[in-house]
């Protein structure tokens, strides 16, 4: 009898009924339902294509069988689909109707119907079946012995057309695989815009075959050939992902002006004595590539000829290696500061009734349109390009936010009732290491202010930036991933998807299931921190870790001189994340103990209290063997003195001094030890509070 209760009780759990909040989706599809049953995988399970698609969707098919037979090892008999119709009785058909085209606006929904015995996929363009397929694979559920699909009715549609993700690979050059895997990473999370940054003062990343110069003198050797540029963007093409290239300029124009000085905007005045009597002559500046972070002088020439023969033989060169429509050209943070001391420039702005030097960059920006129409590609800009002569055909990138002293998304607002399509950044520069919660609560529709339909419209999506100035390739997966997976989610799903308690929960499922497409976010901390502990058993490292995260808004690399571009990214501010795992349950058990004092909540906080204590002990061990943990030792102290008096009060039951509790608990709050913070001082806080 036991061995058919046994039976049964197994066949239930098959079977059992999944609920919305067991599924890991992310983002979250527009509309979907589930039914009693499922759809049990087996070897057998095959996928077969129908209609009129690109002939991405059918590398896109087979990766997705190789991801799918790679986490359930079951040795699918089919290998690689080639062709359409290949398979008339397969259980997984999918339906495109037409070739999807890689720009804006084209058409990505998907119908996802899983019934008990056939999956079927229909999609009006190829980039709809993909994915409907990456959605298919956060589906999979399992038992104790097999994996099946929950029955269900999915039909899906992006709320915003531009999904972007910016990489910075100038000021850290990025290898070609450091750019596919986050490709990939971006296909997973449904995204469909790859800004690549390729020049600023810290160096030009692309081959140049009419001007080597370039790349000779400003690129230290790290630059992409031509032949990978082509190579990048058929494999974003492949899956479904728009590349946008960006030459900033006239300002961040070190590296440019590095290997053409003569179009540069700074000269100086040399006196020279021939005996006579002296001399003055003009000298043209010459540039070196710049190993720090920050805003720098060095400026493109707008009263120059040359300067524009120069960029329009740029653009000739570099525009056929991208097919999308839109080249950003910068147009950022420049100070005016060489155009002010320069005569000649003053003089140009004098005879074209240019006002100051915001219009001389208009007047400048101007000349690059027609450059770039003459490849049918659109202009597109940070938000400092806007004035009111600049052409409505520019896409206004906006930026700026309450860091920069300016009200939030105030930008936007301005483009789009001044006529203008925006993408929004702001509020999404993951490179500041803000947690997740940040970037979430962030919506390009802006929230109290009344725009029309068309002004709406305008609204293009927005775009996660990850600048590299603290990166380097073997960290920039962490700094990217999984935080983007949650902006992702604001562009693609409804407004409504804001549960924070869901986001991170799914959010932790994707981002171990990057490790399949090859991300190293979560590999590359371990590496680093054994790198740190002398690769010692290192257990106490790994939980300071856990409860530290990397100093913020860029206040790690003090006016941008303490890490030069050569410096080591090899420390525990690397090793650190936002959202640091241990700190956030320490805030769930502290809201919980507060809540209700009872003996399990106190002996959940008492736990964490007396394994930092612990903690702070084997550090002081580990270090004896490891010179790079010795900075961290100040602020595991701190810990451990406000842990044990916390011990005492909560666990002990005694009256500590207030005036000791908060004395302790300021340095806990420290931001002067290895570049990070404590980011459980909150909670600390709470219970020194209480």
């Amino acid at each position: 009898m036991k061995y058919i209760v046994l039976f049964l009780f197994a066949n239930f759990i098959s079977y059992a009924q999944i609920t919305k909040e067991q599924l890991n989706i992310m983002p979250w599809p527009q509309n979907i339902s589930l039914s009693e049953g499922s759809f049990a995988l087996t070897k057998n399970f095959k996928v077969n294509i129908t209609g009129a698609p690109n002939s991405r969707v059918f590398s896109g098919a087979t990766n997705f069988l190789r991801r799918l037979d790679g986490r359930t090892g079951l040795f699918f008999n089919q290998g690689f689909i080639t062709g359409l119709n290949e398979v008339p009785s397969a259980e997984l058909q999918i339906n495109c109707v037409r070739n999807g085209k890689i720009e804006l606006y084209e058409d990505e929904s998907y119908l996802l119907d899983i019934t008990k015995n056939k999956i079927t996929i229909n999609a009006t363009s190829d980039l709809g079946a993909l994915h409907a397929l990456e959605t298919l694979l956060q589906l999979v559920q399992n038992n104790s012995k097999s994996f099946y699909f929950p029955i269900s009715k999915i039909s899906d549609f992006p709320r915003f057309t531009w999904r972007g993700l910016m990489i910075d690979a100038a000021r850290h050059f990025m290898p070609v695989d450091v750019i596919k895997r986050n490709l990939d990473a971006m296909a997973a999370a449904k995204m469909n815009v790859f800004h690549w940054h390729l020049v600023d003062d810290q160096g030009w990343r692309i081959e140049m075959k009419k001007h080597p110069k370039l790349i000779q003198m400003a690129s230290d050797g790290n630059y992409y050939t031509q032949e990978e540029i082509k190579n990048v963007v058929k494999y974003a093409g492949e899956r479904g992902i728009l590349i946008v290239p960006e030459i900033d300029m006239p300002g961040h124009g070190t590296a440019i002006l590095t290997a053409y000085p003569e179009i540069g905007s700074k000269v100086v005045d040399v006196n020279i004595n021939s005996g006579e009597k002296e001399q003055k002559f003009t000298q043209i500046q010459s540039y070196n590539l710049e190993r720090n972070s920050g805003i720098f002088t060095p400026t493109l020439d707008p009263s120059n000829p040359k300067t524009y023969q120069l960029i329009s033989e740029f653009f000739d060169e570099v525009c056929p290696l991208f097919p999308g429509k839109f080249f950003h050209i910068g147009g950022d943070e420049n100070e005016g500061k060489d155009w002010d001391s320069n005569p000649a420039i003053q003089v140009f702005k004098k005879k074209h009734n240019l006002a100051n030097n915001h219009e001389l960059q208009t007047y400048f920006t101007m000349q690059l349109i027609p450059m770039l129409k003459k490849h049918n590609k659109v202009l597109m800009g940070w938000e400092e390009i806007m004035t009111k002569n600049m052409s409505k055909d520019a896409i206004i990138h906006s930026w700026k936010g309450i860091n920069e002293g300016v009200p939030a998304g105030k930008s936007l607002v301005d483009a789009v009732k001044g006529g203008y399509k925006t993408v929004l950044s702001n509020g999404y520069y993951i490179d500041l290491v803000y947690g997740v919660e940040d970037h979430y609560t962030v919506d390009p529709m802006p929230k109290n202010v009344t725009l029309s339909e068309e002004e709406k419209a305008r609204i293009l999506g927005g775009e996660a930036t990850m600048w590299s100035e603290l990166v380097t390739p073997t960290t920039i997966d962490s700094r990217i991933w999984p935080r983007t997976a949650a902006i992702a989610e604001r562009l693609w799903s409804d407004e409504s998807v804001t549960d924070m308690i869901s986001l991170r929960k799914r959010m932790n499922v994707f981002s171990f299931r990057l490790e399949e497409l090859g991300l190293n976010h979560i590999k590359s901390r371990e590496a680093l921190l054994r790198n740190i502990s002398n690769n010692q058993k290192s257990e106490s490292l790994v939980d300071f870790s856990n409860i530290c995260e990397p100093l913020k808004k860029y206040s790690r690399n003090a006016e941008g001189t303490e890490y030069q571009t050569y410096s080591p990214f090899t420390l525990f501010a690397d090793a650190c994340i936002p959202d640091a795992s241990d700190a956030l349950e320490f805030n769930k058990v502290v809201t919980n103990y507060l809540s209700d004092k009872s003996i399990e909540n106190e002996r959940v906080v008492v736990g964490y209290l007396n394994k930092w204590t612990k903690m702070n002990s084997d550090l002081n061990v580990l270090s004896q063997n490891a010179p790079l943990i010795q900075p961290l030792l100040p602020l595991s102290k701190s810990l451990n003195d406000l842990a044990e008096q916390l011990l005492l009060k909560i666990n002990k039951k005694q009256n500590i001094d207030i005036s000791i509790l908060n004395e302790l608990l300021e340095k806990c709050n420290s931001k002067e030890h290895a570049d990070v913070e404590l980011a459980v001082y909150n909670s600390l806080k709470k219970l020194v509070q209480a």
